[in-house]
């Protein structure tokens, strides 16, 4: 599904660079390649076996077995460019836990798949019991993310922080929120929930309520690519007619993700 050829011009020289970094795929025409956040559980994450799984990977393999496909993981690595590497053609797609609120003009969307929640996560022991509590306080929050474009775009809220600082991966937000570097660490409620589960002491963190706010996750093609959409989107409306959507989401339940699947 990739080109097999790029025609450069004078006034993509930056493309060079990305090239170095973001090598293609070899080209084939059954290859759906699919780009991702691993940072970003329990949608992407490595297994114990070092595999690359989750919810949206998952989902991404049904669709290549249904229509004789094969799925290429390729992780995003640095998730501000991930608009350029679909722009290129690096990747048919992106499945990540992608918002769609906001970047409607962005892409040619699926249908939204599921309903999304921005949570603040604080640490149990502290004063902090709302978002309100939180001013003049100093917060992390995923580089190139929704949850740092409803920061960025709120003067208002960004202006009753003391800091916000954008971090790659949401590990080195935690390690912050202990060290008292940071008050809070705001993401994806499901991520976080993940995060707090498994890999963090869930005893030691509380999520704030009510959410920041609310929105909804699709897949992100390329505005021309509308057949391929059209061809996913088909696919997924028979996944959940016959079950295998919920039956996926069930592996995810300890994490709240069939409570966050929007049916069609």
């Amino acid at each position: 599904m990739l080109f097999t050829f790029l025609i450069i011009s004078s006034a993509s020289a930056d493309w060079f660079d990305f090239l170095l970094d973001h090598p293609f795929t070899e080209n084939n025409d059954t290859n759906f390649v699919v780009g991702f956040n691993l940072e970003f559980p329990p949608f992407e994450y490595t297994d114990d076996n070092g595999e690359v799984t989750g919810f949206d990977i998952d989902l991404a393999q049904e669709v290549c077995d249904r229509n004789n496909w094969t799925l290429v993981k390729q992780q995003v690595i640095d998730w501000d460019t991930k608009e350029v590497e679909l722009k290129y053609g690096a990747i048919d797609c992106i499945w990540s836990g992608l918002s769609i609120n906001g970047r409607e003009d962005n892409y040619a969307w699926s249908k939204p798949y599921f309903n999304n929640s921005q949570v603040f996560v604080v640490k149990e022991s502290s004063n902090i019991s709302s978002i309100e509590d939180l001013k003049g306080k100093s917060i992390d929050v995923g580089m190139g993310t929704s949850a740092l474009d409803t920061i960025s775009k709120n003067k208002t809220l960004n202006e009753n922080f003391a800091n916000v600082n954008a971090v790659k991966e949401y590990d080195t937000a935690f390690m912050d929120l202990e060290s008292g570097t940071c008050d809070a660490v705001l993401g994806d409620c499901v991520v976080m929930q993940y995060k707090i589960s498994t890999k963090f002491n869930n005893t030691k963190y509380k999520i704030l309520e009510p959410p920041l706010s609310f929105e909804e996750y699709g897949i992100g093609f390329a505005q021309d690519k509308t057949e391929l959409r059209d061809q996913v989107q088909k696919t997924l409306d028979e996944m959940y007619e016959d079950g295998t959507i919920d039956k996926i989401a069930k592996k995810y339940k300890d994490y709240g993700v069939p409570e966050g699947i929007i049916y069609p």
